[in-house]
């Protein structure tokens, strides 16, 4: 097994994100500094004010006052400013908009400013029926010099040498796992573990997959509410002597969980591997940068898959990437599966919203038919992608509508009419130039000071009556709280002062109607250690496998949360907005409210 200081010398003891998940793998607690610890715990609680707490709404600070005791607590966040720079000059749609966006994850490869005012060529993706080996082995074909330039620039991005892996791209990350598993010789690898604490249907294709070939598929187990590994019992199953080493199979692991935040130690991947494994890592739920600190050099995957998805620019949902290394590429010579893989080819520089699209008025309510998007067949992934998509340009219509109306249409046409002439020196990756601009350090340091700043500002918010002992708390939030290591999305639930849930996907509704974008999971592999049947029940409203009651075991276990998923981007206003929204929930009557007030409004709906 590799020593815990060989991977300390792979990262900056100071800044690195992932220092702290270099625990050794047989405990729940992760060892930490308790002065580090203190220090960050003690800043951030007061960051809104010294015991705040609050039962009214109306009550919360402002805007100002909030960051100005957050700057107090935080006095290096003013360094963190360049972000904030480059959002106000390259992501219109934010600023401009007025719209919060904490609904995505993932890598971003344009920007607005870069598809409007620059001659650089934009991209297409195209569906190409290929063998996956044949396509590692042999390219599928020869790449062109625009795609190329892409991997080229990815590779770099990711800390990735094209020396050791072979990198193909899919539709998005739904389709990476549906081909690698595939691909994957499950009839005789017979063994999948994973470690997710929240229902993925990536991963759910890869294990209808494994058990299609006869295949076994067992996954890790989380503690309740912390979400916490149960790490004896997955070192057990990857250990297990029951086992033949070359029969080991397929071990599927993600460095934190894009649900609830929890990191995970990476010698997780070691202890696989040691023991016959092949390990493929998601790297999915990782933000900018995060690739600087895992020491691929000394953990080496056998597979990794990442996504460009919910890409700000001229493609919103983006590709995903797999990559193989090529000492491993024999594994995958039975494949036989040739759907999901796509060429990414040269597109016109005409932005979306510019393009020709129909409109139709159905029952009284307006339908945009994006003319990309006019698949009759198409999953809930790629549903979701193409309402990501009209709403990105829904979004984007209303920053053309401004002052700059005028001055971008210009620009588009003359883009458009000289993007015949680009060539692959000519793209930009401002995205990417972006984040690698900021670095590590900045980037980490300032999602980390919001990130936790929400999670404390959450905690102050009681039901009244003040004077009850501990008061009832309008917020749970699952998985890590505050801490220095955790991710950078927060998942929760709002309850109302009886302690009853409030539907998430309630709040998820009342949200965008408050020009705020929030996600939707659902937690699963969860074990209630101490937590009685009832309460159980109160939590658990989905059921995995289409159940129609409520079961005790592990695997039917599913339980609904609201996520807030914030990257470099995301600025003190937008996590003093989500504050400011779910605060209201402290009134009763809020939802009522709100119900009368949709119907009144007579609200236009848009849908796919």
């Amino acid at each position: 097994m590799t020593s815990p200081s060989r991977i300390k010398e792979a990262c900056f003891p100071s800044c690195c994100p992932n220092q702290l998940l270099v625990s050794q793998v047989g405990s729940d607690e992760q060892s930490t500094s308790p002065s580090r610890f203190e220090y960050f715990i003690a800043a951030t609680v007061f960051s809104l004010h010294p015991n705040a707490q609050f039962t009214n709404h109306e009550c919360l600070p402002t805007l100002d006052q909030a960051f100005s005791n957050m700057k107090r607590a935080y006095p290096n966040y003013t360094e963190t400013d360049r972000a904030d720079r480059i959002r106000d000059q390259e992501y219109y749609q934010l600023t401009l908009s007025n719209h919060v966006c904490l609904d995505y994850i993932g890598h971003g490869l344009f920007s607005y400013s870069q598809q409007l005012h620059s001659n650089a060529p934009f991209f297409n993706i195209i569906y190409k029926s290929v063998n996956l080996y044949t396509q590692i082995m042999h390219g599928g074909g020869q790449a062109t010099e625009f795609e190329t330039a892409i991997k080229t620039r990815i590779f770099r991005f990711m800390n990735i040498s094209p020396d050791d892996y072979s990198l193909v791209f899919t539709a998005n990350q739904s389709s990476a796992f549906k081909v690698l598993a595939e691909s994957y010789p499950f009839h005789s690898n017979r063994n999948l573990l994973t470690v997710y604490d929240h229902k993925n249907e990536a991963v759910e294709t890869m294990i209808a997959s494994c058990r299609k070939r006869s295949g076994w598929a067992d996954s890790a187990v989380f503690s309740w509410p912390n979400m916490r590994i149960q790490s004896n019992r997955l070192r057990k199953s990857v250990v297990s002597k029951n086992r033949k080493r070359q029969e080991r199979g397929l071990f599927v692991f993600p460095l934190q969980s894009k649900v609830t935040g929890s990191r995970y130690s990476y010698l997780w991947m070691g202890l696989a591997q040691e023991n016959g494994w092949h390990v493929c890592l998601d790297a999915n739920a990782l933000g900018a940068k995060d690739m600087e600190t895992l020491g691929l050099s000394l953990f080496q995957p056998d597979f990794l898959i990442c996504s460009f998805y919910k890409v700000f620019g001229e493609n919103p949902s983006g590709f995903g990437c797999l990559f193989i290394k090529k000492s491993r590429s024999l594994i995958l010579k039975n494949s036989n599966t040739n759907t999901g893989l796509v060429n990414i080819v040269q597109a016109s520089n005409r932005p979306l919203f510019l393009q020709e699209s129909r409109s139709t008025h159905r029952e009284g309510k307006t339908v945009l038919l994006s003319s990309s998007s006019s698949s009759s067949s198409i999953s809930n992934q790629e549903t979701r992608e193409s309402k990501d998509q009209i709403r990105q340009e829904v979004s984007f219509l209303q920053v053309w509508k401004q002052d700059k109306s005028v001055d971008i249409l210009k620009k588009s046409r003359k883009n458009e009419a000289s993007s015949s002439g680009a060539s692959s020196d000519d793209i930009e990756f401002k995205g990417l130039d972006s984040a690698d601009s900021l670095g590590l350090v900045l980037i980490s340091s300032r999602v980390r000071y919001l990130v936790n700043w929400l999670v404390n500002a959450f905690g102050s918010l009681k039901h009244p009556p003040p004077e009850e002992e501990g008061g009832v708390p309008l917020v749970r939030i699952y998985g890590p709280k505050v801490r220095v290591d955790r991710g950078p999305v927060v998942a929760f639930n709002v309850f109302d002062w009886k302690g009853e849930k409030i539907e998430p996907t309630l709040v998820q509704k009342l949200a965008d109607r408050y020009n705020i974008s929030l996600n939707y999971g659902i937690l699963e592999n969860v074990s209630f250690v101490d937590k009685s049947s009832e309460e159980r029940e109160r939590l658990v409203e989905v059921k995995s496998q289409g159940q129609n009651k409520k079961k005790d075991k592990v695997d039917d276990l599913g339980i609904p949360v609201i996520m807030a998923t914030l990257g470099f981007l995301t600025n003190f206003e937008d996590v003093y907005r989500v504050w400011e929204f779910v605060s209201r929930f402290l009134d009763a009557d809020f939802v009522e409210k709100e119900s009368w007030r949709y119907m009144a409004l007579n609200q236009t709906t848009i849908e796919v």
